[in-house]
């Protein structure tokens, strides 16, 4: 059962990097970016790197998104 669901969120995670190198809004990118970071962090929960999870979830899921959150904020979007 276990191996199943690291399956799961092995294939969710590659989904997951494939879709944010192709979208081409930077809102949604960012979004699935931070699910990108925290599918990593449980990840690296069921390798037993605790500190290596909470560093991820933290910086990665927390931090990171947020700083492209207000730089997309500064930013304006061009429609043609």
């Amino acid at each position: 059962m276990l191996a199943a669901i690291n399956i799961l969120l092995l294939v969710f995670l590659v989904i997951c990097a494939v879709v944010v190198a192709r979208i081409k809004d930077l809102l949604s990118a960012v979004i699935i970016f931070g699910a990108y970071s925290m599918v990593m962090s449980i990840i690296w929960q069921q390798l037993h790197s605790p500190d290596i999870a909470i560093t991820e979830a933290a910086i990665g899921a927390g931090a990171t998104s947020l700083l492209f959150l207000a730089a997309i904020s500064r930013t304006r979007r061009h429609e043609e």
